[in-house]
């Protein structure tokens, strides 16, 4: 029903964008830091944000502007978070005024966002000359810029492009992400910014997006502390000239799990390149007597710093499962519980029926030294699943956030 192609978020039909070092760090004088995302008509939109109370003031102008349901831009910065600033929200307003200049569109149809320090006042002059560097040199190619522009600590840049069939019509989804610390997501993630070409009332494509995000973005957790300015939004240019989706019907359906496949794909990105991360954890959770339950223990599994040491130091201890289970609030019969480890060398079961069996330690630790590892839970109490995403905890997480503001 789908399948990802190669591109990012100028893959759908109508967008365009880039990226430039505007130098908002006095210290960055060779990283892209600013981004533009056009589209040539204005789209249906969307967007779910952060949880927490303290809220970039991006966040409250984005609100704002789809109210309506319509955007045409986005403009966002790396370096400065924007947040507990005096005059964020005026800055914020500013900068969807400066891409309103640049790209011709209505300030009050651009997405704005902001990510980096907290607490430090956002100089609104090298985000006006950034932004005029752009002038007429957003392109097709220009995505990848965009990608690079909105990462903080991030090692790699994310990007996805994927393409799905509604009523006939081939249809494309692109998208970029960012985040590697903070990451404890309850909405999408720190930033993302989808695209497609696909025709979906702005209606539809909010429930579309709160519902791919449950399984997806919602389930990723690096360090258990969520961010100020998460963001995840998603404009829909219509091109691709499929019926417009304006039902929960079965084209719908298709557009919703085709999104959740596309978010996995970020997420993975998320966690694996967690901050000081060696390891992507995936933990797949099955038999739960509940949605909800499976949820629990995949995400308690995920996040506990415990288990995440374990694996970096590629030690079998699945006790530190078995004690993230018992605490994750989940409706479980520990005397069912079964534990296995997966990655590219193979499989070794560690644990049956809440106890250990024996294992081969040696071949355990040659499982766990690989880049991917799958956490295997089942629970033995019904037929509901969940998989959550996470990275291995090491000592360079410590090292990068003991100074992250110098």
């Amino acid at each position: 029903m789908y399948k990802f192609i190669d591109g990012g978020v100028t893959a759908p039909q109508g967008f365009t964008a880039q990226g430039v070092c505007a130098s908002i760090k006095p210290s960055n004088t060779t990283k892209r830091d600013l981004a533009l995302i056009y589209c040539d008509t204005l789209c249906n939109a969307a967007a779910v944000f952060t949880k927490n109370l303290v809220k970039s003031d991006t966040i409250a102008v984005t609100k704002e502007h789809l109210k309506n349901g319509k955007a045409q831009a986005v403009i966002v910065n790396s370096g400065n978070a924007n947040t507990c600033n005096a005059d964020g929200y005026e800055k914020a307003v500013r900068m969807c005024e400066i891409a309103s200049d640049v790209l011709g569109v209505k300030a009050e149809d651009v997405i704005v966002a902001s990510t980096g320090v907290i607490g430090e006042v956002l100089p609104i002059e090298p985000v006006e000359k950034g932004a005029e560097a752009m002038r007429g040199k957003l392109s097709k190619d220009g995505g990848t810029n965009a990608a690079e522009a909105i990462m903080t600590t991030d090692t790699v840049k994310k990007e996805m492009a994927m393409t799905m069939t509604l009523g006939g019509k081939t249809v494309t989804v692109g998208g970029i992400a960012k985040g590697s610390g903070m990451i404890h997501i309850n909405m999408g993630t720190m930033l993302s910014f989808v695209t497609t070409d696909a025709a979906v009332s702005a209606e539809m494509l909010e429930c579309a997006l709160k519902e791919a995000v449950e399984d997806s973005y919602n389930m990723v957790s690096v360090d258990g502390d969520t961010s100020t300015n998460d963001t995840l939004a998603i404009m829909a240019s219509g091109k691709a000239g499929n019926p417009e989706i304006t039902e929960k019907n079965e084209d719908y359906r298709v557009f919703v799990e085709g999104l959740t496949e596309a978010f996995k794909m970020l997420a993975k990105k998320l966690a694996a390149d967690g901050e000081g991360a060696s390891k992507l954890l995936v933990c797949s959770v099955s038999g739960a007597k509940t949605k909800q339950d499976a949820v629990k223990v995949s995400k308690s599994i995920i996040c506990s710093s415990l288990l995440k040491a374990a694996m970096f130091g590629a030690d079998a201890n699945w006790g530190r499962v078995l004690c993230a289970i018992g605490y994750s609030g989940a409706d479980v019969d520990v005397t069912k519980v079964g534990v296995s480890f997966k990655s590219a060398k193979g499989t070794i079961s560690v644990c049956e029926n809440g106890a250990g069996i024996p294992f081969s330690e040696e071949k355990a630790k040659e499982i766990l030294l690989e880049k991917e590892i799958n956490i295997i839970v089942t629970l033995g109490d019904g037929d509901q699943k969940a998989e959550a995403y996470g990275c291995d905890l090491t000592y360079d997480y410590v090292k990068i956030n003991g100074d992250y503001r110098t």
